[in-house]
């Protein structure tokens, strides 16, 4: 394993990588000037970026759900593809969640994600917000390139959309949530901002926050979850939360102190932080049964 400091630096470079540049020529000699060799780089890198092998905390094959991936409606005509899941067994109301993907899209990560929300009792659904583009690639790179030509506002209409779409399907109780993680998470906050009170749970991870000034639209009750070592996302967050609290929101946040960005990944070894991911997870399950009950 690198040194802390090494890591840091690293982790430094692949978010400014992931989340800004998109340049994986300039990031690679740039992690290679760092690590001092191109050995010990991709050593780094296997560390820091997610692995698309890495075994799923939860089985596709578990009986104990019922799995499906699915096409819904979306806004303007479109429509959006996804993945759903729910317990197995006879058809009964329960409320939805909305999971929202990162910016490499929906993979199998999200998936295992879905199913455990499945597993805690809600009926999940992941969609697929590079539907319109033709789907998310099975290269990563390419998945961050599509999701950054979204077109916002089409997007947010498409989650907007998706959260009228389940509180209407016949297993649903009418009360849905939303789940994000990382540009999820920022979804999450725009799509409080765009459906009002149609949504009464949102929970987002490390999601870079709006304009403080349309918090005034939000109507679901907000669970924020922060990295400590995050300083990217971290720097809007105390706005953000100020504003919704101004605006009379219930909102409770959370800060992981000495985690990274995207410390619930478990798919990202030197990212993933086991205490902190599944402290996390233990408030998000318990915020969504309150909130949706």
């Amino acid at each position: 394993m690198a040194d802390p400091e090494l890591r840091q630096r690293a982790i430094a470079l692949y978010d400014r990588f992931t989340h800004e540049t998109h340049d994986r020529r300039v990031f690679m000699r740039e992690l290679t000037l760092l690590a001092g060799s191109t050995a010990a780089a991709n050593a780094l890198l296997a560390g820091i970026g997610a692995n698309p092998a890495a075994a799923a905390l939860t089985s596709p094959s578990d009986k104990r759900l019922r799995l499906q991936e699915v096409e819904w409606p979306a806004a303007n005509g479109r429509k959006l593809r996804g993945y759903s899941a729910r317990p197995a067994g006879p058809v009964v109301k329960r409320s939805a969640v909305l999971v929202i993907h990162e910016n490499r899209g929906l993979n199998d990560h999200i998936r295992d994600v879905t199913r455990r929300v499945a597993l805690a009792g809600f009926v999940a659904v992941a969609p697929d917000l590079l539907t319109s583009a033709g789907g998310t690639p099975p290269d990563e790179d390419k998945a961050r390139e599509m999701i950054v030509k979204l077109d916002l506002a089409a997007t947010v209409a498409d989650a907007v959309v998706t959260v009228n779409w389940l509180k209407r399907i016949q297993q649903s109780t009418g009360k849905v949530g939303a789940v994000g993680f990382c540009w999820g998470g920022a979804m999450v906050n725009q799509l409080a901002i765009g459906t009002g009170p149609a949504l009464s749970a949102g929970v987002a991870y490390y999601g870079p926050t709006p304009d403080p000034a349309r918090a005034v639209r939000v109507k679901a009750a907000m669970l924020l979850h922060y990295a400590g070592l995050d300083t990217r996302v971290d720097a809007g967050a105390p706005g953000w939360v100020a504003a919704l609290k101004a605006a009379h929101v219930a909102v409770t946040e959370f800060t992981y102190p000495g985690v990274n960005h995207a410390f619930n990944n478990d798919t990202a070894k030197d990212r993933y932080d086991k205490t902190a991911a599944d402290l996390a997870w233990s408030r998000t399950i318990a915020f969504l049964k309150e909130h949706l009950a």
